[in-house]
């Protein structure tokens, strides 16, 4: 069995397509040092028949740090995990919870759940590969097949094949005649379907992940579950970071500013720059700490609007950190 205890897991950020890219997770590892950071899921075809070092591309700033996979055949996520391994990811988590049309025509994500059998195969064939940790996140079910005795039997399977740590979306996903988007929202959030799951299976760690907005509620869940993943609040209100590792790690650093933070990526972003590429594949990451401030909306706008007809993007960059002085 692989060991899932070497990595916390005591707070993490989701994987999110389209935002936890490569430069989200490098300003977000500036709030926080100690949060497990994922990839936005990749699948095995592309990382099998595609430019796999460009998907596997991270900084070594980012670490802690997993790769989220999605697949259903065991030989081509064995083959995936042990490229991960090879470009020094931390973990590689298994995607059995995205909803989407394009995912389930492929046998990918929610729709595995109800195929416990295999996706213990693949977890089998994965950690057969790998000395890293192979982890599960999951619903708690989907339409059809949504009794937490089918929770329980998905559960129990994956835990047989040697994983150990599976983080709970406490919603079911509804596969026909919801969007993705409509699918984060419209079923309804079920903490206690998963604490009954951590109850049962008290050997297990239980990640809880869903509607998390707060570190208050952070720290409520943490009393009865291993961890907590949070996904679109750490995106849209990325600064919520800038405490975790004070209020959940038990850190005495002092707590980086708004404006220490940006100062932190202008390195990285002018590095970007330098390289050829556009100043608006990292920054469109930051718009987010632009809240609840005098200015806040005029930093977004630099940011988001303006930056598409700056002659000198860091003068921009500059312009909108003078917003953040002091916050």
């Amino acid at each position: 069995m692989n060991p899932a205890s070497t990595l916390s897991r005591r707070f993490s950020v989701a994987p999110m397509m389209d935002w936890t890219d490569r430069h989200c997770r490098f300003f977000l590892r500036l709030l926080s040092k100690n949060a497990l950071l994922y990839t936005e899921m990749v699948t095995t075809g592309a990382l099998l028949n595609g430019d796999h070092e460009r998907f596997l591309r991270h900084d070594e700033a980012e670490h802690p740090l997993a790769l989220q996979l999605g697949g259903s055949v065991p030989a081509d996520l064995a083959a995936c995990a042990h490229l991960a391994q090879d470009a020094g990811y931390d973990e590689v988590n298994l995607n059995v919870g995205c909803p989407s049309d394009r995912v389930q025509n492929n046998m990918i994500g929610a729709c595995l759940m109800a195929h416990p059998q295999l996706v213990a195969d693949c977890i089998k064939a994965m950690q057969d590969r790998v000395a890293i940790p192979v982890t599960v996140k999951h619903r708690i079910g989907i339409n059809g097949r949504d009794s937490y005795a089918q929770l329980c039997d998905f559960v129990g399977t994956v835990r047989e094949a040697g994983c150990s740590s599976f983080t709970v979306h406490a919603r079911i996903a509804i596969l026909e005649g919801l969007s993705p988007k409509e699918n984060r929202d419209i079923p309804p959030l079920r903490y206690d379907v998963v604490a009954q799951l951590k109850a049962d299976f008290p050997e297990l760690e239980i990640i809880l992940n869903g509607g998390i907005k707060t570190l208050e509620q952070c720290q409520e869940h943490l009393q009865i579950f291993d961890g907590v993943m949070l996904g679109r609040e750490a995106y849209h209100n990325p600064y919520v970071l800038a405490q975790v590792d004070q209020q959940l790690f038990a850190s005495n650093t002092p707590v980086i500013s708004r404006a220490e933070a940006l100062a932190a990526l202008r390195p990285y972003i002018a590095a970007h720059i330098a390289s050829g590429g556009s100043m608006h594949h990292i920054t469109r990451h930051v718009l987010g700490l632009g809240q609840g401030f005098p200015g806040a909306r005029r930093f977004r706008q630099l940011l988001s609007v303006d930056i598409h007809k700056a002659e000198n993007p860091l003068a921009l960059l500059d312009q909108a950190a003078l917003l953040l002085e002091g916050r």
